[in-house]
Parts: C-alpha cells; structure tokens; sequence
C-alpha cells in the first residue's frame, strides 16, 4: 500500500515533522534521482527502525568546476512516488539556501588523508563538501542509524570515520551494492548513459567479478585478471583500478591475506562510473 510521506523543505517543517515520530529514526541520504538501490536502502532500513527520513538534496560542496552539477537528474514527484511506496515516514527536501542559509560554510569537515587517494585525488575536495553536508543533515535529522549503499564505498568508510572520531550518536550501517540482472552497478548517473555506453559500463563488473574469481591466488592474480578484461575494451577510459585494505584503503601487498576490496573507477563516454567489490584474499577454508 503507497501513502504519501509527510514533505519538509525548511528547517522549520523538519523539526515540527521529526518531533511527532516515536520510536527509533534511520535516515537515508540521497542527492535524488532514486532508483532500486536507494529503495532497497529504504527497506533495509525500515527493518532496523520504526521510522525512515529519506533525504533528497543535490548538494553543491561535492561538486567540483566543470563537474555534472548542472545535469544531474532532478526527479523530485518520481522520488516522492517511490518514498510513498517503500514506506518512508519523512522526506526533508530542502534547497541550498536552507541548508546553507549564510551561503558556502567556511568552516567545514575534513576527510583528512583518507579522502585525498582513490576518488579524492581524481576529485579534489570532493569528500570534505560530502562530510560536510552529511553532518549537517545528521544534526538537523537526529537519526539514530544511517544507511549508505557499498557503491559508494570510499564514501562509506569516511562517514563512519567521520561518525566515530566526532562521536556522533549515529550507527553508520552499509547495504551491499544493488545490480541490474548483467551485473551493471546501479547509480543515478546511468541515466547518462547512451545503450552503446551502457555496454562499455560492463566491462566494470565483468573486471570485478574477474577478479574475485581469483581470490584464492593472492592478490597479484586478482589484480592481473580485472585488468586483463579492463584492458580489452579501449572505450572504457580507467581512472584507476585497485586492490586495497577496506579500512585504510592502503594497496595490499602480494602475501596478504584477509578481506580486501577491489575497486575500479573509468570514464565511459561522458559519464564517470565506479563500482567495487569487497573481496576475502586467500584460500576458502
């Protein structure tokens, strides 16, 4: 059964809205444009709290100059449709000038050297603009836990650094990364993406899952075959491809043996993709 969920777009209707649920709050954050990831964020969530806040602002801190601010998708009636759908008890909608009401913060939060590699070094500053407004919303939202797709691991990591050295009172809980039945990561920027682009896009999965196949030879052989289906598809321009340690992201060295994750980041026609996999190095018992 589809109920509308109550919309708040000022901080004002927040705090009136969020006041009037009992019971436990988690909060899905998103920058719009839902699809089946978000939704399946949204039912995780609703399995950990009596109440979900969905938060739908497409936040101008992480997007650099000459980045796809201006494009992205803006679907907001679609992704109340689907809030409505799953459940969602609060959607809080606010636009930059109630988020930021004295314009850009001077002060804001540093991911530190852990948001400087991987995605922060093709996208400087990027990580700060993204733990800045995901503390702002943790402040104005009050969850109790929050809920963030593996996609987006580097992401993941940093705001539960983030949560856990500012002691916020916050559970910070990752889903596994929701797929189209070939394996395509699903993203918003998908939408972007030509049916000729969308079969170079594949490449990244099929690379991971080449990966992963080679789990039990250590990490030279899983990084030999990703790049090996990486390198046979000229289209698919790779920004980097990596086997790290999932909390220090730090390059494993070939005797490691442990979980690990497997990350890929390429540009395929005008649209930058990433996708990962989380990886258990060595012989299966």
């Amino acid at each position: 059964m589809t109920s509308q969920p109550v919309v708040a777009h000022s901080r004002e209707d927040l705090l009136h809205a969020r006041k009037s649920l009992q019971g436990t709050v988690a909060t899905v954050m998103t920058m719009g444009a839902l699809h089946e990831g978000h939704a399946e964020l949204i039912r995780t969530a609703k399995k950990s709290a009596d109440h979900v806040i969905v938060t739908i602002f497409l936040n101008p801190l992480q997007f650099a100059a000459g980045e796809d601010l201006s494009r992205y998708p803006q679907t907001l009636e679609d992704d109340l449709t689907i809030c409505g759908r799953e459940g969602v008890s609060l959607v809080f909608a606010p636009t930059p000038d109630v988020v930021y009401p004295q314009g850009e913060p001077g002060v804001r939060v540093s991911a530190g050297a852990l948001g400087e590699v991987l995605e922060g070094a093709s996208r400087p500053g990027h990580f700060d603009g993204v733990l800045t407004v995901v503390a702002k919303l943790m402040h104005l939202v009050q969850p109790d836990f929050a809920f963030y797709g593996q996609k987006d691991a580097q992401q993941l990591l940093l705001i539960r650094r983030m949560a856990r050295d500012l002691d916020f009172p916050v559970e910070v809980i990752a889903v596994p990364t929701v797929r189209e039945a070939d394996g395509l990561a699903l993203s918003s920027r998908n939408t972007y993406l030509s049916p000729s682009d969308r079969e170079v896009a594949l490449t990244l999965s099929r690379a991971l899952q080449a990966g992963a196949d080679q789990v039990v030879n250590g990490p030279a052989a899983v990084r030999r075959a990703a790049r090996d289906v990486l390198v046979r598809e000229p289209l698919a321009l790779v920004d980097y491809l990596v086997l790290v340690h999932p909390e220090t992201l730090e390059q494993v060295p070939e005797w490691y043996r442990g979980p690990a994750l497997l990350a890929v980041a390429a540009k395929v026609g005008t649209t930058r993709l990433i996708d990962n996999q989380p990886l258990e190095i060595g012989p299966t018992a």
